[in-house]
C-alpha cells in the first residue's frame, strides 16, 4: 500500500520555512521534470503508493514528497491548546462550531502549509514544477497554485474540495465519527493504530481490498515508528483544515492546465465539491471515478494514469 523505498533511490533532506523544518524526499533524477506530491490529513512522505512513485519515473518525472508540519519527521508544532488536560475540549468546540458555520482557531493555516512546500521547492533550487495533492494536500495545492502560479507548471487534484469544510459538503457521519475518535487517543499502541486504520480504511478505501494482512500491519508499524507514537499533530492538521477560509476565489485564479479526479461515491469529501472546482477552473478536465471513494489504490489509478500523463506531458 506504501511506498517501499528499497525499490527506489532517493536523496533525504531539510526545508526551512522560519522556524518549521519540512523533511523531504526526493526520488530524483535530477534532470527529469520535477512534480511536487502534496500529502493529506495525517499522512507521511512514505504514504504515497508505489505504483503512482514509479509510474512517475518511469515516465521520466522527478517525484519529490514530504511530511507535512505536525506530521512523519517535519517539525511538531507546539501548542498548549492540544495539551493533555484541554485537547479533547479543544477539538469538541471546534467540532460544535464547525457544524454552526462559525469561525475556528488554529495553530496555522493552509497558507502556512502551502509556504512549506514553497520551501521545499527553494531548498531543491526548483523554479516551477508540477503540482499535485491529494485530500487536504490539495487544498494545499490549490493555495501554492493561485499563490505561486509562476512556479506551477500544472495542477492536479486528487480527492479535493476548493469549498470550506461544513457539514453539507463534508464527511459522512460514520467517517466524521471514526475522525473524532482519532483525536481522543492522540498516543495509541501499535495495534490500537492498526484497528483504527483498518476500520478508516474500509470506509474511504476502494472495496475489496484486503485489509487484515501482514503487509497492511507492517505498513501502520512502519508508519508509527517512523513519525513517532504521539499523534496530536493530526488534530492540528484538522483543526486547520475546519478553520480554512473560503478559497473559491483563488481557486478561480488559477491558470496552469489543470486535472481534477474525484471518486463517485467518496465519502470524506463529497463529489459535488469536484464539479464545482471544474467550474471554477477555466483550464480544468474533471474524471469522475465509479468505484473509487477517497484514496488511489492501484485499481483505481489504472482507470486514470493515462489521463494523468497526458496531463502531465501537454
Amino acid at each position: 500500500m506504501f511506498t517501499n523505498s528499497n525499490l527506489f533511490s532517493f536523496e533525504e533532506g531539510k526545508a526551512l520555512n522560519q522556524d518549521i523544518e519540512i523533511y523531504y524526499r526526493d526520488y530524483g533524477p535530477i534532470d527529469a521534470e520535477p512534480i511536487l506530491l502534496v500529502q493529506g490529513l495525517g499522512g507521511q512522505l512514505i504514504n504515497w503508493p508505489q505504483h503512482l512513485i514509479e509510474f512517475l519515473i518511469d515516465n521520466n518525472f522527478r517525484p519529490i514528497v514530504f511530511d507535512n508540519r505536525d506530521s512523519g519527521l517535519s517539525t511538531r508544532v507546539e501548542s498548549d491548546s492540544f495539551s493533555d488536560e484541554k485537547r479533547t475540549n479543544t477539538i469538541l468546540q471546534s467540532y460544535i462550531r464547525y457544524y454552526l458555520r462559525l469561525p475556528i482557531k488554529s495553530e496555522y493555516t493552509i497558507d502556512d502549509m502551502a509556504s512549506d512546500a514553497i520551501a521545499v521547492l527553494d531548498e531543491l533550487n526548483i523554479n516551477q514544477a508540477h503540482v499535485l495533492g491529494i485530500s487536504m494536500g490539495g487544498m494545499i495545492a490549490q493555495i501554492i497554485a493561485s499563490n505561486f502560479s509562476e512556479r506551477t507548471k500544472t495542477f492536479t487534484l486528487i480527492a479535493s474540495t476548493a469549498s470550506t469544510p461544513s457539514p453539507l459538503n463534508g464527511p459522512t457521519r460514520k467517517v466524521r465519527k471514526l475522525l473524532m475518535e482519532r483525536t481522543k487517543n492522540p498516543n495509541p499502541t501499535i495495534d490500537q493504530r492498526v484497528k483504527r486504520s483498518r476500520k478508516i480504511f474500509s470506509e474511504i478505501g476502494y472495496q475489496g481490498i484486503d485489509l487484515n494482512t501482514d503487509q497492511f500491519y507492517q505498513d501502520i508499524s512502519s508508519s508509527v515508528k517512523r513519525g513517532g507514537s504521539e499523534d496530536t499533530g493530526f488534530s492540528r492538521q484538522l483543526t486547520a483544515i475546519l478553520s480554512s477560509k473560503n478559497r473559491l476565489n483563488k481557486v478561480r485564479s488559477i491558470d496552469a492546465p489543470t486535472l481534477i479526479i474525484h471518486g463517485k461515491d467518496d465519502p470524506l469529501i463529497k463529489v459535488k465539491n469536484a464539479y464545482k472546482t471544474n467550474k471554477l477552473i477555466k483550464n480544468s478536465k474533471l474524471i469522475v471515478i465509479s468505484d473509487m471513494r477517497h484514496l488511489i489504490e492501484l485499481p483505481v489509478f489504472d482507470q486514470f494514469k493515462q489521463d494523468l500523463l497526458n496531463h502531465l506531458k501537454n
